[in-house]
Order: structure tokens, then C-alpha cells, then sequence
């Protein structure tokens, strides 16, 4: 997989997690009850992790002196800009 690099504020990175944490609720419980729906629990699996991996960077954000674990990719490939932020999640 090719990997794209996109800066985000901490304010949007809240609001697209949020957002994608609402979809996916969506896809796990409210679509399977539509008539004809097939979902791919892979691509659902997929969101999921995208999920928790945008929120342990919010959670690094937020804490920068907490060392965080769990996170199967290390975000040490991201400068920190003047506001101790990183420039591109």
C-alpha cells in the first residue's frame, strides 16, 4: 500500500474521527437490518483500526509526555511544528 501523508488540525482530526466512528456504528448495526444489504466485515475490520489508530494520535496530541501503547505504527516519522503539534498525521 502506498502511504499519503495529509495535515490535519487537532479540531479536524477530532471531527473526522468522529465521523467515521458514527459511519461505522452505521455499517456494523443499522445497515445489516436493510433489505439486500451485504457488507464486507474486512473493509469493516479495516475502519475500525483506522479508527483506534486516529485516536491514539489525538491521544498523543493531547498528552505529549504520556507514552502511548497499543499502536501497531510508530508516529515517529512526523515533526512536531512550533506548537508542538504534528505537521501531518
Amino acid at each position: 500500500m502506498k502511504n499519503i501523508k495529509i495535515e490535519f488540525t487537532a479540531q479536524e482530526l477530532l471531527l473526522l474521527t468522529n465521523l467515521m466512528s458514527d459511519q461505522l456504528f452505521r455499517r456494523e448495526f443499522i445497515d445489516p437490518k436493510m433489505p439486500g444489504y451485504k457488507g464486507d466485515r474486512s473493509e469493516l475490520a479495516m475502519g475500525k483500526e483506522l479508527v483506534l489508530r486516529l485516536k491514539n494520535v489525538m491521544k498523543q496530541v493531547s498528552e505529549p509526555s504520556a507514552p502511548t501503547t497499543g499502536s501497531r505504527r510508530a508516529a515517529s516519522h512526523l515533526s512536531a511544528n512550533g506548537n508542538g503539534m504534528p505537521d501531518a498525521v
